[in-house]
């Protein structure tokens, strides 16, 4: 499927080009006069076209209207309005936070609180928790996502009068949208899906105007829609990395455009290679490097906002830990020497390197044998069977101020058992394929097991010799023969241990979750030198490094997403809309915010997409046949701009499929859009009635090929009744949708038990207040 620069279809002798989105075939590019007309005939619309422009404004009308209405109820937090509401306090406070979203929609919400003088006092703890009680400016809040629903209502429109159809197409296309409930929910929330909705609407419409001035490239109205296409772009990824799909949906007819514009017999001329490399050039620029550097940009204003210590430390190195003002993990850290007692903690579970002298059984519950060696477990609480002592492998003249060193190979003593930390080649007890850590006593640690007592000090990207600190030392402890890495998990071991965590030798030595710290040393008087702090510069970092760790940081938790949820929901249900979100509930009024497209509306999307395939296959199938049933115009049209709707549907679609990550029914919601400009151009396709032109040219192997011209043109010779008829019953369906499933949307009013179980139309999971 194709674009509105897709496929061309051809007869032996007819050599014009394809339209889309419909502009009038011009004469070759070398006639002036040709060229003047051309620029006349690309105004954006030609005569008043009163009703396109009433139609549109009573269209954005009524999309504040039902995105802004009651937008103050509730006045609690709902659902993920703890996230990034909370990530908006963050940005007013300064305080670094990480999330695995790009940060420009959630910087949008932290510049409506500053433009309202809001100070970021609230961090949104708790669903339901009171707006009111904590004086928090929700409403300013959830007007920038509200605003920008309602703005992507009339670009649906846009998109469609843009790309030539008739109005009864784009009523429908933008009414299936103004009425949706799931648009207008996610819209009056603070979430981003609004900002990455709009701004992909908007390079599709930005691409339609671009591509209409192809035939004056270099020209300045073209320079201005390619760079509008790269801005746009670059917004829906900079919101959301699932943007990509807008990037391949664009990509993918921009790519047929620069083919086309290769071909030697090509209407306006063939092109010189140079000229081709301009072209080539400037989409590049303009579509590439533009969106990359404006994407970088946001990460710079990131950075510059969050420079003070905050709950997103954790997830960064050390070094970048240390450019944040008042890092407790910079101010805490100190110096380890050998001898000292420390406690050891894994970054990502919390627990601490434990032992005890209970024993592994002699036999696991799938019969493997273990060593019957002392446990070595992890621990979630401090105690003194936390504690090692760091010893050297060779005796040191003496054991004041002999500072340990990142690289150092080390030993580990349990000081309560007084046995030495060992792992060996024996399965751990639940994973036959990683090692066992045990603990021996002095005589073997020190006589046949002394090599496999050997353990090294590496932290990624330092250098040798640097310092071993507490808190800021992130290291994985490394085994010395076997080359293995101490590793826990979240799964706890059998009552024989207490239910503690498992502690092994990983194989896969550079998994990030290899990764410990020095908690604290006991064993440190309290007076001691090193407890001394001095005040500590904040250091900087170049911004590359800086975003090159945060990216690999943020795509890492991203697909790490995969733990279950009572809501997620798996792609194949979408575009049937089985299921829905609970949002919020209030008992007491029996109100409740539940997430759920328009059922008829995403149905009538749904299908009409599996027909655009059917129609598509069966002209396919008849054009083998030798059997012309479409003029080449209505091909072209459904071929190139209805396909390259179909392909923006695809492409926001088929990827979730191999995700692996939490899904949820809000992620369809870029690929709604698309189904409801199929739905638009499927309207006028079916219904329009488009009378034969007696001035046809002469039949080419007996199929009459209708003559070119412009769409307007043609617009005016159709009969619209019959998509005004369809047009009508589909949207006085939707309304009567929207208004009933309207309570579920806005919260209000309450429902009775049977007026919830009226709605419960595909078993959804209403919630039934009590």
């Amino acid at each position: 499927m194709s674009s509105p620069a897709g496929v061309r279809h051809r007869g032996p002798k007819d050599k014009k080009r394809a339209a889309t989105p419909n502009p009038p075939e011009p004469a070759p590019e070398k006639d002036h006069d040709a060229v003047v007309n051309v620029k006349r005939e690309f105004k954006p619309h030609q005569g008043p076209e009163w009703d396109y422009k009433i139609a549109l404004a009573i269209i954005t009308i009524l999309a504040f209207i039902t995105r802004f209405w009651g937008i103050s109820h509730p006045s609690q937090v709902v659902f993920d309005e703890v996230h990034f509401g909370k990530f908006a306090s963050y940005y007013l406070q300064r305080t670094y936070f990480f999330d695995v979203h790009p940060p420009f929609g959630k910087l949008l919400f932290a510049l409506a609180g500053w433009l309202v003088g809001y100070r970021g006092d609230f961090l949104f703890e708790n669903i339901g928790d009171s707006y009111i009680t904590n004086k928090v400016p929700y409403v300013a809040y959830r007007a920038m996502p509200a605003t920008m629903g309602a703005l992507t209502v009339p670009t649906v429109f846009l998109i469609m009068w843009e790309s030539g159809y008739s109005l009864p197409a784009c009523v429908t296309a933008a009414g299936l949208l103004l009425f949706d409930n799931a648009h207008i929910g996610q819209t009056r929330l603070i979430l981003l899906d609004a900002t990455l909705i709009f701004f992909m609407a908007l390079s599709v419409l930005s691409y339609i105007r671009f591509y209409k001035l192809r035939h004056i490239p270099f020209s300045r109205k073209w320079w201005k829609w390619l760079l509008l296409t790269g801005v746009c772009l670059s917004c829906v990824i900079s919101t959301k990395y699932v943007g990509t799909f807008t990037f391949f949906s664009i990509g993918v007819p921009v790519l047929i455009d620069l083919w086309d514009l290769m071909d030697i017999n090509r209407r306006q001329g063939a092109l010189s290679l140079p000229e081709f490399g301009k072209h080539f050039a400037a989409r590049a620029v303009g579509l590439i490097v533009v969106p990359f550097f404006l994407y970088l940009f946001w990460f710079q204003v990131h950075f510059s906002i969050l420079t003070r210590s905050g709950p997103g430390d954790d997830f960064m190195t050390p070094e970048f830990q240390e450019t944040l003002s008042d890092n407790i993990m910079s101010l805490q850290s100190v110096g380890i020497d050998y001898y000292d007692v420390v406690t050891i903690r894994h970054k990502e579970t919390k627990v601490y390197l434990h032992s005890h002298p209970d024993r592994y059984p002699l036999r696991y519950d799938d019969g493997r044998i273990s060593s019957q060696g002392q446990q070595v477990t992890g621990y979630p609480h401090n105690d003194t069977n936390n504690h090692w002592q760091i010893l050297p492998i060779k005796q040191l003249p003496s054991t004041q101020n002999q500072r340990v060193k990142i690289g150092d190979i080390i030993r580990l003593r349990h000081l309560v058992t007084d046995t030495i930390l060992l792992t060996h080649d024996v399965a751990s007890p639940y994973y036959p394929t990683n090692q066992e850590f045990t603990t021996v006593g002095t005589d073997d640690a020190n006589g046949q097991r002394y090599n496999d007592t050997l353990f090294e000090i590496k932290v990624e990207n330092a250098k040798g010799g640097q310092e071993f600190k507490t808190m800021s030392s992130h290291f994985k402890l490394i085994h010395v023969p076997t080359k293995v890495a101490m590793w826990t998990h979240t799964t706890p071991l059998p009552d024989w241990a207490y239910k503690q965590a498992e502690i092994n030798g990983n194989k896969n030595v550079q998994q990030t979750s290899n990764v410990w710290l020095v908690d604290d040393i006991p064993s440190l008087p309290a007076d001691s030198e090193r407890n001394k702090k001095e005040p500590k510069k904040v250091k900087s970092l170049p911004f590359l490094r800086k975003y090159v760790e945060l990216q690999r940081a943020m795509f890492f938790h991203n697909n790490a997403l995969t733990s279950s949820h009572p809501y997620s929901s798996f792609p194949v249900s979408w575009p049937f809309l089985l299921r829905g979100v609970s949002f919020w509930t209030n008992n007491e009024t029996r109100q409740q915010i539940y997430f759920l497209g328009n059922p008829v509306g995403w149905w009538l999307a749904s299908s009409l997409l599996a027909v655009f395939a059917g129609i598509i296959g069966a002209d396919q199938l008849a054009l083998r046949r030798g059997m012309d049933a479409l003029d080449e115009r209505t091909r072209s049209r459904l071929y190139n701009s209805t396909g390259f709707f179909f392909l923006t549907w695809a492409a926001h679609y088929v990827p979730f499929y191999i995700m692996g990550r939490q899904l949820f029914l809000h992620h369809y919601l870029p690929a709604h859009l698309a189904s409801t400009l199929v739905t638009g151009a499927l309207v006028e396709f079916i219904f329009n009635i488009e009378p034969v032109d007696p001035e046809s040219s002469p039949t080419v192997k007996g199929h009459r090929r209708t003559r070119s011209k412009p769409v307007r043109e043609r617009v005016a010779t159709q009969s619209l009744l019959g998509s005004w008829i369809a047009t009508i019953v589909i949207l006085s369906a939707v309304i009567w949708c929207f208004l009933f499933f309207a309570p579920l949307t806005y919260g209000k009013p309450g429902l009775t038990v049977p007026q919830v179980n009226a709605r419960k139309w595909l078993a959804y999971d209403l919630h039934f207040a009590k």
